[in-house]
């Protein structure tokens, strides 16, 4: 009965996923399509724990959902455009890219139908966070540390860009 659940958790979790991803690509806002891959990422998230990748899920909100999708939102709420409304136009490229993409999404299908699904012999590991945290904080520290670093001078340097951009009145 236990698969019954995990089955209708993932359709709605892959309907949210495919259903956001949509509006990243269709709204008109540029907010509301940042506002929609936010949803996106934390449905995939959820996806995530129905796999028992519970840090995956961790990481995927809290960087993607947490830090870069924050990130977008906050560059575009400092550029303070008057005609947000309309920033995010849907050009001739996308008649194009929807057929491709329906045509990908087909082709995946054919070849997941195709294919021979094997069962691994093991099992995932009930506690995968208990697993990474000694590596990442023992053997991989500095590159650990060393990525953060580098978001956050990003985010300083976004920062700096947006002001110098302000002092000159340029609102382009």
């Amino acid at each position: 009965m236990e698969n019954v659940y995990e089955l209708i958790a993932f359709i709605l979790l892959g309907g949210m996923v495919l259903g956001s991803a949509l509006l990243v690509v269709t709204l008109k806002n540029l907010v509301h399509s940042v506002l929609s891959l936010i949803v996106t990422f934390i449905a995939v998230a959820g996806i995530f724990l129905l796999l028992n990748a519970d840090f995956l899920a961790a990481v995927q909100v809290l960087v993607y959902a947490g830090g870069v999708c924050i990130m977008v939102v906050f560059g575009v709420m400092l550029i303070q455009r008057s005609d947000i409304a309309e920033s995010n136009p849907v050009n001739w490229r996308f008649g194009f890219a929807a057929l491709l993409g329906g045509g990908i999404f087909i082709l995946i299908g054919m070849f997941a139908a195709r294919s021979q699904w094997m069962i691994a012999g093991t099992e995932v590991p009930k506690d995968t966070v208990g697993t990474f945290a000694p590596i990442l904080l023992t053997d991989f520290v500095i590159p650990f540390e060393v990525a953060a670093i580098l978001l956050t001078v990003a985010l300083t340097g976004a920062l700096l860009l947006v002001k110098e951009v302000k002092a000159n009145g340029d609102r382009s």
